[in-house]
């Protein structure tokens, strides 16, 4: 029996389609073929591993033995030896005490967020944190103060006023005892911003936060495997690499070009992180494919470190050609390099005629983008050739479009 319209529960889903449509915002799946003619400057492989002999031999071999799914939570039937292979081999690694993996980044993130702080806490978390920091500092019911951009000082005055407002406090309702007010304070940032390919100061945020006694939690996503030792991350390059109150979260499928994500730090942590994070507690365990191919490139990485030095040196080549000819263009701190297009239909138009050029490159625009400017965002991959850059480079130049 049709269905009054006036009764239809989804009509406010039609309504926001139209608005999206106007706007020039609607998102569309484009399945990606196995032989896929593009050269690709829009995925996140930035070390080339997704399709290392090496890699994709032990995801098979990893199925064979263990099963396509892990069958359940970590602390049920999820858990196998090779989940505590591989964290052990990152905490070691990345220089932290220990590692948990979890099913994707964006897990790890929520995780290391929520129980890390609580109701009673403070989170200050950066402006253009990635969107699974910011869903874990609404989860998390604390109090969340967002603050500028990369601004150390700025975390510096907001730990400041909270341990002044809670002395003062203290003071109008002395607790029993001599014990000092605390409350529990945690910063959160990218160590790389996943638009712009910035890197955060982490020494500095370092500093700020142990003036005040709060604890860093770093998404080293963008970082991890492509800048440090080696490619060994942003906060071991940092010097904050097993710091007793930092605590770093990395993607599996990005530089190591398989799925799932990890929580590094103090082993009490972790500890805490198995006993109270709801993304590890209650959701499936990593699928031991990609438990194997994670584990298989982290290795290959170890042995061939110059892949990381070589995902630098092509992205700060890229951009230098980018600018050479008159393009806008932020200068890459690790793998990624963001050039600035005119409008949001211009960006779009820009990619697509890319695309039509035998080259793939990432899109992003409003409302992904809370500065309102619209981009292409390029990877530049460690497999890539000389050639291979300087082909992507002259087709950007080639289609991009006038002001």
């Amino acid at each position: 029996m049709p269905q009054d319209r006036h009764d239809d529960p989804f009509e406010w889903i039609d309504e926001e389609s139209e608005r999206r449509s106007r706007a020039g915002l609607v998102r569309t799946l484009k399945p990606r073929p196995a032989d896929s003619p593009l050269l690709d400057l829009a995925g996140n492989d930035y070390l080339g591993l997704a399709r290392h002999p090496e890699v994709t031999a032990a995801a098979g071999a990893a199925a064979a033995r263990w099963g396509a799914g892990s069958t359940g939570s970590r602390l049920v039937t999820g858990h196998t030896e090779l989940h505590s292979t591989l964290e052990a081999e990152l905490a070691a690694f990345c220089g932290f005490e220990a590692a948990l993996v979890f099913s994707s980044g964006y897990a790890a993130n929520l995780a290391a967020v929520t129980a890390l702080s609580g109701r009673d806490a403070l989170v200050l978390s950066d402006a253009v944190n990635h969107a699974s920091l910011i869903d874990g500092c609404r989860l998390s019911r604390a109090e969340v103060a967002v603050v500028p951009h990369a601004d150390p000082e700025a975390v510096r005055k907001a730990l400041e006023a909270a341990s002044l407002a809670l002395t003062a406090e203290a003071a109008a309702q002395p607790p029993r005892g001599a014990t000092r007010p605390r409350r529990r304070a945690l910063v959160v940032t990218d160590s790389v911003f996943s638009v712009d390919g910035n890197a955060a100061p982490l020494p500095a945020l370092a500093a700020a936060c142990r003036a005040h006694g709060a604890a860093l939690v770093i998404d080293d996503a963008h970082g991890f495997g492509v800048l440090g030792d080696g490619g060994r991350g942003a906060p071991q390059g940092a010097g904050l690499a097993g710091a007793p109150d930092v605590v770093v979260t990395v993607t599996l499928s990005k530089a190591l070009g398989s799925q799932g994500g990890a929580v590094l730090g103090p082993a009490r942590v972790i500890e805490h992180l198995v006993n109270s994070a709801r993304t590890f507690i209650f959701d499936t365990g990593l699928n031991p494919a990609a438990v194997g191919a994670a584990l298989a490139s982290l290795r290959l990485l170890r042995r061939e470190p110059e892949r990381a030095a070589r995902a630098r040196a092509l992205a700060t080549g890229l951009y230098e050609r980018l600018t050479a000819a008159g393009l806008s263009a932020v200068r890459p701190d690790a793998s990624v390099v963001s050039v600035r297009a005119p409008s949001p239909e211009q960006a779009v138009q820009w990619a697509a005629d890319c695309r039509a050029a035998g080259l793939a490159v990432g899109c992003f625009r409003p409302p992904s983008v809370t500065d309102g400017i619209s981009r292409l965002r390029l990877t530049a991959r460690a497999d890539l050739t000389d050639q291979q850059i300087e082909e992507a480079a002259d087709t950007i130049v080639r289609t991009a479009p006038t002001a």
